[in-house]
């Protein structure tokens, strides 16, 4: 085949020669690397109409080198752009996978915060204050025996006696 030059595809004539001569083998190239009829009838589409677009400014010693080249690139940039919107197509999945779980997790903790409040309520009174200013106030065994004048074996006591409760009332149990 003779090699044109730039300026033998000017006019749309002599651009449609160009066409005919080289499509089969751009088509080819992208064909062979993707494997997908419509991508690359595609590719094969772009790549001439980029070639017309910018015939005045482009400087091509070998016009079947150049769209052979442009094919390679054409094929390069669709899996790169693939690779591209797989991760961020991914990276969006898990930070929503992340949100869901999040609302989810807060959802979980408030239906047991309140279960557990419900069911600190129906502690006997003495077992209900110790373990409040237990859990609640963080105070320690010595300060609890102190402020309610009890010794701190009653302390121990009535925090073994609530969680005891609490352990087997809970409707969703500790994992």
């Amino acid at each position: 085949m003779t090699t044109l030059r730039i300026t033998d595809f000017k006019t749309p004539k002599k651009f449609e020669k160009v066409y005919n001569i080289y499509w089969e083998k751009v088509y080819a190239i992208c064909y062979n690397n993707t494997k997908k009829v419509e991508l690359a009838q595609g590719m094969t589409q772009e790549i001439f109409k980029s070639l017309w677009e910018r015939r005045d400014s482009l400087q091509i010693k070998n016009i079947e080198n150049y769209l052979a080249r442009a094919a390679k690139l054409k094929v390069s940039e669709y899996y790169r752009n693939k690779a591209i919107k797989e991760k961020n197509l991914n990276k969006a999945c898990e930070n929503y996978c992340d949100a869901a779980n999040c609302t989810e997790n807060d959802v979980s903790f408030s239906l047991l915060v309140e279960e557990l409040a419900v069911l600190v309520d129906k502690l006997p009174c003495q077992c209900r204050n110790v373990f409040k200013m237990s859990r609640e106030q963080g105070l320690s065994n010595k300060q609890i025996a102190s402020q309610l004048q009890i010794t701190e074996r009653a302390v121990e006591y009535h925090i073994s006696k609530a969680l005891k409760f609490l352990k087997s009332n809970l409707s969703v149990q500790p994992i």
